[in-house]
């Protein structure tokens, strides 16, 4: 298992090793002995799955605020996707920047989320599968979102389509306009 820093401290690019053969392939998606060797320590707890069956379909840019924050282990088992952190600690140095990859069923990449991140991806094909292992339960009273256009993150969006959104994600606020209690 490959781990890659991003620009973003604690933002993580997880890269499972694939053994394959005349039969087909197996990877470890996640390994917690391997997760401690790189300090890294979370009890996933919640794993989700999200389908999209249309290009352009944008999902977040979403989060959970404390004491219900979550770790989020993401990745694309079909299709592909761009997928975003967004830093919301407020006193990062890194707060409101972003980071995004292109996460694929081929790549087998994973993104690393953590608390104090927003997160959010766009659907790059049709019939999308995401599947993301969190750290805490989902909880509706912290739920949170930002708007995924907000100019002052500024996100650089693979393609352009006008994105197929959730009414949540439409009336999502901008970043200034959110209530966080997430400091760095």
């Amino acid at each position: 298992m490959k781990f890659t820093k991003t620009n973003l401290e604690g933002v993580l690019v997880v890269e499972p090793a694939l053994f394959g053969d005349h039969r087909g392939w197996f990877m470890e998606t996640y390994s917690e002995a391997k997760f401690q060797e790189q300090n890294l320590a979370y009890q996933f707890v919640q794993d989700n799955q999200s389908y999209s069956a249309v290009k352009g379909t944008l999902r977040g840019l979403h989060f959970q605020l404390n004491p219900k924050a979550q770790t989020k282990l993401a990745r694309c088992t079909r299709g592909s996707i761009y997928d975003v952190a967004v830093d919301i600690r407020q006193g990062s140095p890194s707060y409101g920047k972003w980071f995004g990859i292109e996460l694929t069923a081929e790549n087998k990449k994973q993104l690393l989320i953590p608390k104090g991140f927003a997160h959010g991806f766009m659907t790059l094909t049709e019939e999308v599968e995401v599947q993301y292992k969190c750290d805490e339960l989902y909880a509706p009273e912290c739920d949170g979102s930002i708007l995924w256009n907000d100019p002052d993150i500024g996100i650089e969006w693979p393609i352009d389509v006008t994105p197929v959104l959730s009414a949540k994600d439409e009336n999502a606020p901008l970043l200034k306009d959110v209530s966080l209690n997430f400091v760095y």
